[in-house]
């Protein structure tokens, strides 16, 4: 699920429930494995045996994604007191060694088939079945990745990912297999399968560096951190400056914490209001930020701590971090 927003009228939107999702993959991932090994029974093609293996590959995977997905659905607790989010995280990197495996099935059948080569046999009706898989394969993955990318469910689009590389799989293996009814050579269909291993680790790959960069608490993405170094550089006055700044992304929710220097005379109403009016446009800006605010007075030394990474430093217009006054700037080095 993802959290409750308030809408522009005031209203509470109601979660979104992406199990669902989950159990989709599920129906889709069990009709396929039927459909391709079928075909494999029936024409006794190394290339749509490996296609079958991934697709056995999918259904675990799906089965884990329902799992992350009901994980990080759960509220924050007193246990957990920023939720479970990063569940996601653990489902796609599982995925990502999922798709290892079927990959590694793949190639060693690839080349025990090359090395022993077998005729291709009811190849059309082979052919056709596995199309009607690819296609079911292809919906559903195009689906996951868009609602994936809607809700920021990395869960899901590991899931879609997965998928689209196993239609990718398929029409390697139905040229294959097309190919050697073509040309009666029965090595090209070894050969095409075992392009497609490679093709599936590639995918694989990127996967686990997006789920290990989430669990490290990568920052967010470009466009995000920029669009926050804007507001923060709108509210920089004589007065007023930002530093230790800093941002991650846990599944669907982002976080970030700033220091707001202000003049020590300020009342803390007038200090409050500030923060309150900038974290209401972050917020508005980026619905899923969760924003986490310190008030320090700007003559105050022991305010200037250094921090090993400030986003601060990124700010567009040339604007340096804060610093005590009187440090010298660069102009005066």
């Amino acid at each position: 699920m993802t959290p409750a927003k308030t809408g522009a009228s005031g209203t509470v939107d109601k979660p979104v429930n992406l199990t669902k999702y989950a159990w989709l993959s599920i129906a889709v991932a069990i009709a396929t494995i039927t459909l391709k090994a079928g075909a494999w029974s029936i024409t006794g093609s190394v290339g749509l045996l490996s296609d079958a293996a991934e697709s056995v590959v999918n259904l675990v995977a799906a089965v884990v994604a329902l799992v992350a997905l009901q994980a990080a659905a759960k509220p924050a607790s007193l246990k957990y007191h920023f939720g479970r989010t990063k569940a996601e995280y653990f489902s796609a990197l599982v995925e990502g060694m999922m798709i290892f495996v079927a990959a590694a099935v793949i190639l060693v059948s690839s080349v025990e088939r090359f090395l022993h080569p077998q005729p291709v046999e009811n190849g059309l009706l082979g052919l056709a079945i596995s199309t009607i898989a690819s296609i079911l394969n292809g919906a559903t993955g195009l689906l996951l990745i868009r609602v994936g990318k809607q809700h920021n469910s990395i869960t899901l689009r590991a899931d879609g990912k997965h998928l689209l590389t196993d239609v990718v799989t398929s029409a390697a293996v139905l040229v294959g297999v097309g190919l050697v009814l073509l040309t009666g050579w029965d090595r090209l269909d070894p050969i095409v399968a075992f392009l497609a291993g490679l093709n599936i680790i590639w995918t694989g790959t990127k996967l686990i560096r997006e789920s290990v960069e989430g669990l490290l608490d990568k920052t967010l993405s470009r466009a995000d951190n920029k669009a926050i170094l804007d507001i923060l550089d709108a509210h920089t006055t004589e007065e007023v400056n930002f530093h230790g700044l800093r941002t991650r992304e846990s599944g669907h929710l982002q976080f970030s914490s700033v220091h707001v220097l202000v003049p020590g005379h300020w009342t803390v109403q007038r200090g409050h209001d500030l923060v309150e009016s900038v974290e209401r446009e972050l917020i508005a800006a980026l619905p899923r930020l969760q924003v986490v605010t310190h008030l320090e007075p700007i003559e105050d030394p022991s305010a200037y701590e250094e921090y090993d990474a400030d986003l601060m430093e990124l700010r567009a217009d040339g604007i340096s971090p804060a610093t005590p006054p009187g440090t010298p700037g660069p102009a005066d080095a």
